[in-house]
């Protein structure tokens, strides 16, 4: 069964409670999202969900709202799972501001946190356990928290947690709790694994889907600027300066996004870095400094695809494509949020046609292009950025044009000790020291390399 499109209304007509709508009016919400409009009355009544929707709808309240009524109303305790540290962090957050009013009580169970942490949190009896499923598998074996009072489960980024391996995971979680439960599931993608999840686990599912699988936010203008790889960092440059607002920079790898962090704060912008590097702490300070405008420039990895909520970031920048197709989408999703605009560039490589092609038919719209001429490249640019022995650095690529590579000086153990100057490597072999053949000579010959030894050693 699929729910068709209504018109748009309000919270009030959706069947919530009166004490929630009075903090969804203190948070200024009025007017409900797609996937909140659709789904808060059917989930209310108790049924199961798959929701389909693109990613920075709102997914949170879309099933938020509906188990912290059911909760008050009928007891029990809901779970959450998500597939990030980070995601669970801000549907902990939202639901506190909703579940405050009841009095009921959260917990986060994600890895980073000392265990004995949560084992006092766990012994307050929480409501609502929001988890990642490799902790939550962790306190199960330790017989620290029991699943067979779960009346509500909701399986956040459903898709996200399949593609990063949790499958044996949440079929050992799903096999601890009761059959008799209120099962949502809500994702951006909708793959055969979680098909077969549903058909499995799932009662007469309803099915609601705000928008095709690979629909991007209409408020985000898109661009694709087709560069080389050693001019990136050049023509990133001029793209930071072009733009005063929030910029969230995507990198393919950990490495390059501390490298690119680096680079950036070079170049005399405030700038963050999160990846699966950085410890819990790390991570959350970055994100908060993001939030406060500490720090105008975050560089992420697509562990933040799906686990950032920030309000108005004015442009995402994907400084290196992703690896698949769908991270595109859910990485430009962090900007134009709740209706505002937006603004995505991609740097391409002219070798990366194919990816790009693929990006455009799970979109299936054609992507502006812009082919940039080729940079000048000075070797003071490449010692700005903080390039390291002929040229080479972080991201591994000769920064010199080609055939203007600098010659490379050798310097001698003498010269490099004293005067500091260069000189070509002393043609002369090594020989041993000999005594002078006159008759009761001590004097001593000495090559250069001899000669600073014996000095060190008097000197001490």
């Amino acid at each position: 069964m699929i729910i068709k499109e209504q018109q748009k209304t309000e919270f009030s007509q959706l069947g919530i409670a009166m004490s929630i709508l009075k903090v969804l009016d203190k948070m200024e919400l009025k007017v409900p999202t797609p996937i909140q409009r659709k789904s808060i009355p059917i989930a209310i009544s108790g049924q199961d969900i798959i929701g389909i929707a693109q990613t920075g709808t709102g997914k949170t309240f879309a099933f938020g709202i509906p188990m912290i009524q059911r909760l008050a109303l009928y007891k029990g305790r809901g779970l959450i799972l998500l597939p990030t540290r980070e995601l669970a962090l801000q549907v902990d957050e939202n639901m506190r501001l909703i579940g405050s009013v009841f009095g009921l009580r959260t917990v986060a169970l994600i890895g980073g946190v000392l265990v004995g942490q949560q084992l006092q949190q766990l012994k307050k009896k929480p409501h609502v356990l929001i988890a990642t499923p490799g902790r939550l598998i962790d306190l199960l074996n330790r017989k620290a928290v029991k699943l067979d009072d779960a009346k509500i489960l909701v399986l956040d980024e459903a898709d996200m947690m399949f593609d990063m391996g949790f499958h044996v995971q949440i079929e050992n979680i799903l096999a601890q709790m009761p059959k008799e439960r209120q099962t949502m599931l809500f994702s951006a993608t909708m793959p055969e694994t979680i098909i077969k999840l549903t058909a499995k686990h799932m009662l007469l599912p309803i099915s609601i889907e705000v928008a095709p699988t690979g629909t991007t936010v209409e408020q985000v203008e898109q661009e694709m600027h087709i560069v080389k790889k050693e001019d990136k960092l050049k023509h990133l440059e001029k793209v930071l300066r072009n733009h005063a607002g929030s910029i969230l920079i995507f990198s393919r790898t950990r490495y390059g996004a501390r490298a690119l962090t680096r680079a950036i704060q070079t170049m005399g912008h405030r700038a963050a870095e999160i990846h699966s590097n950085r410890s819990l702490a790390q991570r959350r300070e970055a994100l908060d400094g993001f939030k406060s405008n500490k720090y105008r420039i975050l560089v992420a990895t697509d562990i933040a695809a799906r686990g950032i909520d920030v309000k108005d970031i004015e442009l995402v920048l994907n400084f290196d494509l992703p690896n698949t197709s769908e991270d595109y989408v859910h990485r430009i999703g962090r900007t134009g949020r709740a209706g505002n605009p937006g603004k995505a560039i991609s740097f391409a490589t002219p070798s990366q046609g194919k990816d790009i092609r693929n990006i455009e038919k799970l979109i299936r719209k054609s992507l502006p292009q812009t082919k940039l001429a080729e940079l000048d490249q000075v070797r003071t640019v490449t010692r700005r950025f903080g390039y390291g022995r002929n040229g080479r650095g972080s991201f591994g690529r000769p920064q010199y044009p080609q055939g203007n590579k600098p010659k490379t000086f050798h310097r001698s153990k003498k010269s490099a000790r004293t005067s500091g100057s260069f000189s070509r490597p002393d043609s002369r072999k090594p020989t041993k020291a000999r005594q002078s053949s006159a008759p009761g000579s001590r004097r001593i010959h000495m090559n250069d390399r001899q000669r600073f030894n014996a000095s060190v050693r008097n000197a001490r």
